[in-house]
């Protein structure tokens, strides 16, 4: 395949791939709808003018007919007063007037069966307009009904563009207050430091910062100093319930102890 044919190939499946995207079924339906009323139309305006033209001729042959009627009536009075001339003459005439009648009744035989043709297929056409168009509307409002639940379902799941803005709205919006929070928090605490100037409460003094700083450590230092005073008063007294517990439990184990040896000698 040559490069261009492969590039054309290209475009005619992007091309298409457009249009189908493009393309409304309900707008398809309507244009079709469109053509074929306007194809009815047009065979309607046919039938009318074979019907005129059908007409006309028959208005020709009846003025023919009186013409004709009208050369045979002379042809009998000319007889009947010795003229055969002028008898002849008009029959002659009524001859041609005859033969151009003939002509115009083999145009009219013509035009009245192109007419009754003409009518029966009017006829067919406007069912099958009528059917399609009670099909055409029953396709439309199927897939407007179908095209709302999809869009519906969509909206349900997230999936749908509209939803999607709207979740990278929240989204964005979300993302924007934890900002302000965090910064919020850290200007508080540069505040607080006093890394940064209260410019609407006045300024700080820095010195008296320090100064609250130490008086908080002064404070931590004089709680760790009381805990560790507690801890070592109650070391001691600790210390002598053991001592007792132990000196108890001598004397008792020496008592144990004579009371064995009474009871042997008294053996002995």
């Amino acid at each position: 395949m040559s490069v261009m044919k492969r590039v054309s190939l290209i475009f005619r499946a992007k091309a298409d791939k457009a249009l189908d995207r493009m393309e409304d079924p309900r707008e398809t339906l309507d244009y079709s709808y469109k053509q074929q009323v306007e194809m009815l139309t047009r065979v309607r305006r046919g039938v009318a003018d074979v019907a005129t033209s059908r007409k006309r001729v028959e208005l020709q042959m009846n003025a023919l007919q009186k013409e004709i009627d009208k050369r045979d009536g002379q042809a009998r009075d000319a007889l009947g007063k010795g003229r055969e001339d002028l008898a002849r003459a008009a029959l002659q005439s009524k001859a041609q007037l005859v033969s151009q009648y003939g002509d115009l009744e083999t145009q009219f035989a013509s035009l009245q069966d192109q007419e009754e043709k003409l009518t029966l297929a009017s006829q067919r056409l406007d069912a099958k307009v009528q059917a399609f168009r009670t099909r055409k509307e029953t396709i439309k409002a199927t897939y407007t009904a179908a095209e709302a639940q999809t869009r519906i379902n969509e909206a349900f799941s997230g999936i749908s563009e509209e939803m999607g803005d709207v979740g990278l709205a929240i989204q964005r919006a979300e993302d924007k207050t934890a900002q302000l929070q965090a910064r919020a928090g850290a200007i508080d605490e540069l505040l607080a430091s006093g890394a940064l100037e209260d410019h609407v409460s006045g300024s700080q003094d820095y010195i008296q910062a320090e100064l609250d700083k130490i008086g908080a450590g002064g404070d931590v230092d004089s709680e760790l100093a009381r805990m560790k005073g507690e801890l070592a008063a109650s070391a001691p007294k600790e210390l002598e319930g053991n001592a007792d517990a132990n000196g108890n439990g001598t004397a008792a184990g020496g008592q144990q102890a004579t009371a064995a040896e009474q009871a042997g000698g008294e053996g002995l």
